[in-house]
């Protein structure tokens, strides 16, 4: 997804890591630092269980006791390599930049373990370089979000916040991750982006007006999904869906689908009479952002806590 780091992680070591390094106040260990803060210790097997079949000379007889061993003892081989390697990484090793830059896409899988990364590395290089060099971090961590547009506020001393776009992102992103669970849902989302980008050809009243009313008709097919919903128009579905916190805000809802239904030329003839103007760019923005900032109340098919959240959701 767009604005998120996990997707621009690979440019990190070129514009924050290495960038730091060349830093007056950094280490000649800095990279044996940063491997030690992001990249995890390796962890010891677990002991299969207690054999129990044994012959006259105590070896082990039954099949599975012994894969058992076998791949313990396999793990346990593999353990003792990667713990080795990890204590030279950590211990000023000359190839810690190198190991460092090569294990992080197998260490970065997520958005969270990318956000968790750059802060366990302020921690470190707080400890190690003191104010000029954590300063010289944070500022370069500022800059990349800056320049990738991240859906992240960075405040002092090292804090990662969301942003407003962002949390708009994330709630389109779950509605379009909600609507490739159904066919049906998954073709009004796709008509609602083909009329989306059709405004880069020419923007008419009538593009305009199609593509809010394929955004309609996508609420209206998810809302149908809806826990105790019977209904199959957004009208009925803001009665049904008991998910509003004010009859207000159910109004309001409800008179947006009014105005989609009324509005000439959107979803049905409507009242011409009624029209005070055509269509424009400014009523495309507007509405489209307040009909999904609606979404959440018609389904229940959204992960509230990851569209706010700070990446903790892998």
């Amino acid at each position: 997804m767009r604005g998120e780091l996990l997707n621009v992680w690979d440019k990190v070591w070129s514009e924050v890591f290495v960038k730091l390094s060349k830093h007056k106040g950094a280490p000649t260990e800095l990279f044996s630092e940063l491997y030690d803060a992001i990249i995890p210790l390796p962890i010891p097997p677990a002991e299969p269980a207690e054999p129990t079949q044994f012959d006259e000379d105590g070896r082990l007889t039954d099949p599975n006791e012994i894969a058992a061993e076998e791949a313990y003892n396999k793990a346990l081989d593999d353990f003792g390599a990667a713990r080795s390697h990890y204590e030279q990484a950590v211990s000023g090793n000359s190839k810690a930049r190198r190991w460092l830059r090569t294990e992080l896409p197998l260490h970065i899988t997520s958005e969270s373990k990318a956000l968790a990364a750059l802060a366990a590395v302020h921690g470190r290089v707080r400890d190690i370089g003191g104010d000029a060099l954590s300063n010289r971090y944070f500022n370069l961590v500022e800059a990349f979000i800056d320049k990738y547009s991240l859906r992240y506020d960075l405040r002092r001393p090292f804090s990662m916040h969301p942003t407003l776009p962002g949390i708009f992102a994330r709630v389109v992103r779950n509605l379009k991750a909600a609507a490739q669970t159904d066919p049906h849902l998954a073709t009004a989302f796709h008509e609602f982006e083909d009329a989306l980008r059709d405004l880069t050809a020419e923007r008419t009243p009538n593009r305009i007006k199609t593509c809010i009313a394929k955004q309609t008709n996508f609420l209206e097919a998810i809302g149908q999904i809806a826990p105790n919903v019977t209904g199959n128009t957004l009208g009925q579905i803001c009665d049904q869906v008991g998910t509003w916190p004010h009859d207000r805000i159910k109004d309001s809802m409800k008179n947006m689908y009014g105005f989609a239904s009324n509005y000439p030329g959107i979803r049905h003839g409507g009242t011409p009479a009624n029209q005070i103007r055509e269509m424009e760019m400014r009523d495309l923005v507007s509405v489209c952002v307040v009909l999904f900032g609606f979404a959440p109340y018609l389904t229940d098919q959204l992960n509230y806590d990851d569209i706010y959240s700070i990446g903790e959701a892998a």
